[in-house]
C-alpha cells in the first residue's frame, strides 16, 4: 500500500476502504501510463505518416508521375518502401490496440472511483468518521489527482 494510505487514520478509514482507496489509486496509475504510452505512439504514428507522404512523393510520384502504373510498379519494386509501409501501419495498429487499453482503464478507474463516492455512506458510518473523510478525500485529491468528492469527471 502506499505511505499515504497506510497513514491514515484506523479510526475513521477501515482496512477495506483503504484498500477500496488502494484499489483506485492503482486503476488511476494504469489509466495515466497508458494515457501516455497512447499519445507517444500517436505521435510517432503522425510522423511516421508525414515521413511515408514524404518519401512516396519524393522518390516515387514525382519521378513517376506521368503515369500511376508506373508510380505502383516502381513503389513495390523496392522492399524498402514495403517494409516502412509496414512499420507505419504496425505502429498505427498498436496505437489503436491502446486505445482500447486506455478506454478500458478509464473505465474500470471511473467505476471504481464512482463507486466509492456512491458508498461513502456506508464506508464511513460513524459521525466522527463522516466528519472526517473530506480530509480523507482532500488528500486523494492533492497526492493522487483522485476526486472524491463527486462523481463528475
Amino acid at each position: 500500500m502506499d505511505p499515504a494510505i497506510i497513514q491514515l487514520d484506523d479510526s475513521v478509514t477501515d482496512l477495506a476502504t483503504k484498500r477500496m482507496l488502494q484499489n483506485v489509486i492503482e486503476r488511476k496509475r494504469k489509466f495515466d501510463r497508458l494515457k501516455k504510452k497512447h499519445f507517444r505512439t500517436t505521435i510517432v504514428t503522425l510522423i511516421l505518416g508525414l515521413l511515408l507522404i514524404l518519401y512516396i512523393y519524393i522518390l516515387y510520384v514525382r519521378p513517376y508521375s506521368s503515369s500511376l502504373l508506373d508510380v505502383l510498379t516502381e513503389f513495390m519494386g523496392h522492399n524498402t518502401s514495403l517494409l516502412y509501409c509496414t512499420v507505419a501501419f504496425g505502429v498505427y495498429g498498436y496505437m489503436l490496440i491502446l486505445k482500447k487499453k486506455m478506454d478500458k482503464a478509464e473505465k474500470e478507474y471511473h467505476a471504481l472511483r464512482c463507486e466509492i463516492v456512491d458508498r461513502s455512506k456506508d464506508l464511513w458510518k460513524q459521525e466522527n468518521a463522516w466528519k472526517e473523510r473530506h480530509k480523507i478525500f482532500q488528500v486523494m485529491k492533492e497526492m493522487y489527482d483522485i476526486n472524491l468528492f463527486h462523481q463528475n469527471k
